[in-house]
């Protein structure tokens, strides 16, 4: 598919005056506009709102324009966009959503979602992560879905981890559970620290302490066969009850990597051993057998909030927390 670069380059001009004849052609001569206008034609480039500008005619409604960092490409955030696309729609607005691959876009990237003369940006991650955003887009509405911005001053939406995982660990502590096993996150994950802080209140509203609890934490996002490693450890020489009787997973794949080791040494869920996952991987965790206790990643919510604080054109840039709904199953 053609580019505004492959524009630019067939036109003999530069990033600018594409947008320009895009956006704004009675700025540039006509012989400049006829020539970027050929190379349109020639390459077939043709985006969906520029296009009818540039050809005479007008676009209906207003555009919010999206930097989707992987949500486009995984179906565990795609409800984000779902999300995104059916509010606006709503209320009369359309989306652009536009792949990107890194943080901060590519100029190609920039360059490309400025043409669509966006009213509002989102900028959306699959992972909770911060993101840097470049000073030509915050002169425009800016809100965040699933990412910090590395700057202040920035409207974002994220997961309420920390009461997520405290209502999780409190419905088990209430079931009579006292004796948890954690496998964490990374410590370099974002999610990392609220989920501690969600943790040790439950615990303490249990009478019970964090050093009640043992806790590891992985050394990467894809290292889960150190889980493995830690229930080999804490099971060794035991032939009958484990030590721990509530396992707190930091997602569902280290639940379901734990599962299949919990099961292999006879092990019930959760007859001798509970688990709480976390996220709720659709189409996954419900497949668990038993099916797998979880929380929600608000990926639907934070999408419609955030298309809503475009639409809306608020002004608080602030960190909004999103609930964790409790996915409540067979395995807690």
């Amino acid at each position: 598919m053609a580019s505004v670069k492959d524009v630019a380059r067939l036109a003999g001009v530069s990033f600018m005056t594409v947008s320009r004849a895009l956006n704004t052609p009675e700025k540039l001569n006509q012989e400049t506009l006829t020539k970027v206008r050929q190379a349109i034609e020639t390459l077939g480039y043709v985006p969906s709102l520029s296009a009818r500008k540039i050809r005479g005619g007008h676009s209906s409604g207003k555009t919010i324009g999206v930097f989707a960092l992987d949500t486009a490409t995984t179906p565990f955030a795609v409800e984000m966009l779902l999300s995104m696309e059916r509010t606006a729609r709503e209320n009369g607005w359309n989306v652009f959503i536009l792949n990107v691959f890194e943080t901060p876009p590519s100029q190609q990237a920039i360059d490309l979602m400025l043409a669509h003369q966006p009213d509002g940006i989102i900028f959306s991650a699959m992972q909770l992560r911060t993101v840097e955003i470049p000073a030509v887009l915050r002169s425009l509405p800016l809100v965040l879905s699933n990412c910090i911005s590395s700057e202040p001053g920035v409207a974002c939406y994220i997961p309420d981890d920390a009461d997520g995982q405290y209502q999780a660990v409190r419905q088990a502590l209430k079931r009579g559970y006292r004796k948890p096993l954690c496998i964490n996150l990374p410590h370099a994950s974002l999610a990392w620290e609220p989920r501690q802080l969600g943790l040790r209140r439950a615990l303490t509203e249990a009478g019970m302490s964090g050093d009640d609890v043992a806790q590891f934490s992985l050394s990467t996002d894809d290292a889960y066969q150190e889980t493995i490693a830690v229930l080999e450890q804490q099971l060794q020489g035991v032939n009958a009850k484990p030590p721990f009787d509530l396992l707190v997973c930091g997602n569902d794949r280290i639940a379901l990597v734990a599962y299949q080791y919990l099961l292999s040494r006879g092990l019930r869920i959760p007859q001798d051993v509970a688990v709480l996952g976390y996220d709720n991987m659709i189409g996954v965790a419900e497949l668990f057998y038993p099916p797998l206790s979880t929380v929600q990643l608000p990926y639907y919510e934070m999408g419609r909030r955030a298309a809503q604080y475009v639409i809306e054109g608020s002004n608080e840039s602030v960190i909004h927390r999103v609930e964790c709904p409790q996915v409540e199953r067979e395995s807690c």
